[in-house]
């Protein structure tokens, strides 16, 4: 099954300064980028044919494939001066890469890759730059079991602030929750679609809002709730943290670490 992953969006919060114009999904968790972690999450499933939708600092991206040194993760010997792997990442690995515009929309930089997902009863899809455990494997097989066009994994919501209820018609306050008690899931970032979703996205319009919300309106989108881990990396503090769990050795989104976590058909 392919994977289209989103690489070219501006990153604003994760900058270093003005002449930093690495995109955000290249940002380095360990050794390796925010991207990389993604791309082995859904290997670990057996999806290994990848679209790229490329734009702001594409040739990061690029460069970083094309350049790829396998001796960063894989333990190896030298020997004469060759290097003989005792494991690879990315070797039977396919790659597309496409260039879908700067300012361009996700959902506009999904139509812009529509020839390269042709003939997928289903594909997956992905922000590139939020790390889970999820079961991908329940996630596509939910959907493949349904009639409905489209999946989306949800979360509670991860805000730490406290949201605080009214009682009717008056400023007393009724009660205090954290956000993430309330009966609200969020949009996670990880999608298995069926080609109807191009039937519903405009030109420049957007995956969640567009496509997403006129599957919901007709019955057609159904959602993967998960309370287990799930990471974003949108801002400095967030993309420290996850370095820091990968220093620690604390790393559940590093399935491919855990044989015993491999699907079936995969093992």
């Amino acid at each position: 099954m392919k994977v289209v992953l989103f690489c070219g969006g501006y990153g604003m919060r994760m900058r270093n300064g003005p002449a930093d114009d690495v995109p955000k999904p290249m940002q380095l968790v360990g050794p390796r980028p925010l991207l990389w972690h993604v791309m082995r999450y859904y290997a670990h499933f057996g999806h290994t044919e990848f679209v790229l939708c490329l734009g702001y600092g594409a040739r990061h991206i690029k460069d970083f494939f094309l350049s790829y040194t396998e001796t960063a993760s894989n333990d190896f010997v030298l020997r004469g001066g060759e290097v003989e792997l005792l494991s690879t990442d990315i070797s039977d690995w396919s790659i597309t890469f496409v260039h879908t515009g700067i300012e361009s929309p996700i959902g506009e930089r999904l139509r812009r890759v529509r020839e390269h997902v042709e003939g997928e009863e289903m594909f997956l899809a992905n922000y590139a730059d939020v790390l889970t455990d999820a079961p991908l494997d329940v996630m596509v097989d939910n959907l493949a079991a349904s009639d409905a066009g489209a999946s989306m994994m949800v979360v509670p919501p991860q805000s730490s602030f406290h949201c605080v209820e009214f009682r009717d018609g008056t400023n007393r306050v009724s009660g205090i929750r954290s956000a993430a008690r309330l009966p609200l899931w969020e949009n996670a970032g990880y999608f298995v679609l069926r080609q109807e979703i191009f039937d519903h996205i405009p030109e420049n319009g957007d995956l969640v809002e567009d496509g997403c919300g006129a599957l919901a309106e007709k019955d057609r989108l159904i959602a993967h709730p998960y309370r287990g881990f799930w990471q974003p990396a949108d801002t400095f503090k967030e993309r420290a943290a996850l370095d820091a769990a990968y220093e620690s050795g604390a790393r559940p989104w590093m399935l491919w670490e855990h044989p015993s976590t491999l699907p079936a058909g995969v093992r």
